[in-house]
Order: structure tokens, then sequence, then C-alpha cells
């Protein structure tokens, strides 16, 4: 690995340990990013359409292991590296788009303590967008007047104001302008406790109307039934504070699958379609949705997204897609399984990062990455079954054994017997052929 391409050390160490764990890295995707180049920009379009103004909505779809969070998470560094806030959540049993127990606010709480935005990339960024969105007005009313002490506060506060009226036409606006501006006042008095309970009410963490009107004068808290309205509202704030929109990341839909009662599936499926029909319908602005599932969990027609005939008749594909043709504006993307050359690729990447986190030259060569891969592929059921998550793990783990095994060989660990390629295993002249690589 060049030395401009090299990775830092902090950096390297979080790929490893995520990717050696089964899990995807929230830093350093675009270090070892394989792959996907069309898939990825299809989404890279959805998003300048909402930094333009519109909406998107997709799905992302793909088998355990397939590296469907992988890219969801690359598509999030993305977008805040282009000056959007993201938010994201893994649904859970206790965490839907709609329920009986506050499962929905419990998504909308999560999402809101995850929301990232370039210089605040690992979530807990609402502070920080509301002390920029002040400070920015801030600055441009100085840049544009010479007004000091109480005109000077009075000017901001009027175009601080400004932003907020924009806001009361959406619904639930006039409640959030009311938090914005009783932010403001908190922010100029200096008032922690006010502040605190402002951030508060914007987390979704009132329990009860009346303690935010007692509180914050606000006869409103987000709710079940409300939560996807206040995103909206959020984004058009976001837009007006600088930032060119919001993107909405929502993983393991297999949870909705699996709910057992099929009205609090149908429940879902309702709020989905309600998304989904405001993002095609242009009645979202400036927001984006991305939710990531597997196969079974949309194409079911008992449990899955298509048991809801008002979805499966929307997200069907037409006539024309086949295997290997797929339509990428459609709202779902499949993920094809990375090829035998791309996972070649991988492992070079790995290696090399490997090597440079614990300061050695890389002992592992062309033939013993082919060598691995080959083993890796004529498993007993790999043809079908073997995903990259598993080839991951394996080939970190062959790298740590012979880091701290100088003696050993990869072929001491990998085992020494001989046997011809896997059945479309890996070839010299597969290596060199062309492969698509993707680098954010």
């Amino acid at each position: 690995m060049s030395m401009e391409n090299a990775v830092p050390a902090r950096i390297a160490n979080i790929l490893m340990g995520a990717l050696k764990g089964g899990v995807v890295p929230r830093v350093g995707l675009e270090y070892i990013t394989v792959g996907r180049a069309r898939e990825i920009a299809a989404i890279l379009h959805d998003i300048d359409m909402i930094g333009d103004g519109g909406a998107s909505f997709r799905f992302i779809v793909g088998k355990y292991g397939s590296g469907k969070s992988f890219l969801l998470q690359t598509i999030r560094n993305y977008a805040t590296a282009k000056g959007f806030c993201v938010v994201d959540a893994d649904l859970s049993p206790e965490r839907r788009f709609a329920g009986t127990k506050g499962q929905g606010l419990a998504t909308y709480k999560e999402l809101i303590q995850n929301l990232s935005t370039k210089t605040k990339p690992d979530g807990g960024a609402l502070p920080l967008i509301l002390e920029r969105w002040i400070g920015g007005i801030q600055a441009s009313v100085k840049a544009q007047t010479d007004l000091s002490g109480g005109q000077f506060d009075s000017e901001v506060e009027k175009q601080i104001f400004a932003v907020a009226a924009s806001l009361e036409g959406m619904v639930n606006g006039f409640e959030f302008a009311k938090a914005v501006a009783a932010y403001w006042r908190a922010y100029r008095l200096d008032d922690a406790a006010m502040k605190s309970n402002v951030l508060k009410w914007f987390r979704g963490e009132y329990a009860s109307r009346r303690e935010a009107k007692a509180e914050l004068d606000i006869n409103f808290i987000v709710t079940d039934e409300t939560w996807y309205d206040f995103l909206k509202v959020f984004a058009a704030f976001l837009v007006g504070a600088g930032y060119r929109g919001l993107l909405v990341l929502i993983d393991e839909l297999v949870n909705i699958f699996k709910i057992p009662n099929s009205i609090t599936r149908a429940n879902n499926y309702e709020k989905i379609l309600t998304i989904y029909n405001d993002a095609l319908q242009g009645k979202a602005k400036h927001i984006g949705f991305l939710m990531g599932g597997t196969p079974q969990c949309i194409e079911d027609k008992y449990k899955g997204v298509f048991s809801y005939e008002a979805l499966r008749s929307r997200l069907s594909e037409g006539h024309f897609a086949a295997e290997g043709i797929k339509d990428l504006n459609a709202p779902i993307i499949r993920l094809q399984m990375l090829t035998q050359e791309e996972m070649y690729v991988l492992v070079e990447k790995l290696r090399d990062i490997h090597a440079r986190l614990y300061n050695y030259t890389p002992v592992l060569g062309h033939d013993d990455l082919v060598y691995f891969l080959t083993v890796e592929y004529n498993r007993v059921g790999a043809e079908s079954h073997i995903t990259p998550r598993e080839i991951i793990r394996d080939f970190i783990e062959l790298v740590n054994i012979l880091h701290q095994n100088p003696g050993k060989t990869a072929g001491d660990i990998l085992g020494s017997n001989s046997f011809e390629m896997a059945k479309g295993g890996i070839t010299d002249e597969d290596i060199h052929a062309d492969f698509v690589e993707f680098e954010v």
C-alpha cells in the first residue's frame, strides 16, 4: 500500500477489530470498499436529488453477510462528507415503525441519538447543529450590519424567528418553531437548564404533554403517531441551518417480518407505505430513506413487505429485469454477492492494512491469497452460502495467527493437501481480469 493511501493506525485498528467481530465499522470504509460501483452511483444520484429539494426511498436487499449494512454505512459516510445530516437505527422488537408500546417513538429516539454530521460522525450532533445554526445567523448579521448590543441581538432574533416561521406551515411545524425559539433564548441567556430541556424535547424524551407544557410552554410531544412527520420538519430545519438535507438509514427490516401478530405487521407496513408515497409524490422535501433487509423479509407473501398488497404492487419488478440485468432506478436495489475476483482485491487490502497496523512487511503473497480463497470457496455448501463477512473474519484470523506465530506459513494453517481449484474458483487470469472497485 503506497504511503499516500496508507491507513492511519487508529482507523486500521478500528477496521480490524470490527471486521473480526463481524460488524461494520463506522469509519475507514473508503479504504476497503470493493465493488458496488453501480449500486453506489444510483444511491449517490438520489442524494444529489435530496440536496436539490427532492426526496427518495430505497430498499437495499441482500442476504445476511452480503454487504448490505456495509453499503449503508458507506453511503452514510459519503452523505455527511457532502454536507448532509444522517440518522440511522437498527430495528428490533423494541424499535419499529408503529406499535402499541412506544416502538415507533423508540425508533425516533434512536435515530436522533445517532444524528451525525461531517464534524460529528459518531452521533449526538443535535447540540452542535443548533449552536452552528445560531452562530451562522450571528455571523451573517454581523457581516451585513454594524449593529451592536441589544440591536444586534434583536436583529439576530428576527432572523431566527424568520427561519422558525418558515416551518410553521408543516405538520407539527409550529411546535418545532417554538422549541427553536426557546433554544435561542436559552443560548442568549446562557441558560444551561433550558437548553437541556429543549434538547430533551427534540429527542422525544418527554413522557407527557403536561410536562413539556410546564417546562417549555409547548403543548406537544413526539409520539408513535407523529415521529415521521416530525422528521420531515427536522429535514426542513436542517436545510435552514445550512445543511443539504437529511438521510434516514433503517436496517434490520427482518424485525418487522418476525412480528407474530398480522395486524401489527400490517400497521408497520402501512407506515412504510406512507413514507414511500410521500417520497415519490413530492410531499416530502430534502429527505431520503434507505431501508435494509433480507430477500425473505421483503418477498415473503405471508409475512414480508410483499404481504402488504399496496406495497407489493408498487415494488414488484417489471417483466424485463432478469438475473444480472437490474433496473437500478427501481425502489429495490438487490445486492449480489461480491465476485471471487473482488474478494481477492478485498483480502489484499486487508493484508496490507494489517501489516501497516502491526508495522511488518506482508508475508502473504499472491499465491497465498489465491490459496486462501480457494480453501474458502471449496468448502461444502460454500457456493450458495458463504458470505463476505465469513471470508473476512477467516482472513483476519489467518493474518493474526501468522503474525503471532512467525514460524508458521499459510500452508501450515490452511493445510497443505493438494487439490484442484474449486469449480469456478480463482485462477491467475481471473485476478488480472477487470473488476469494479469504488472508492468513496
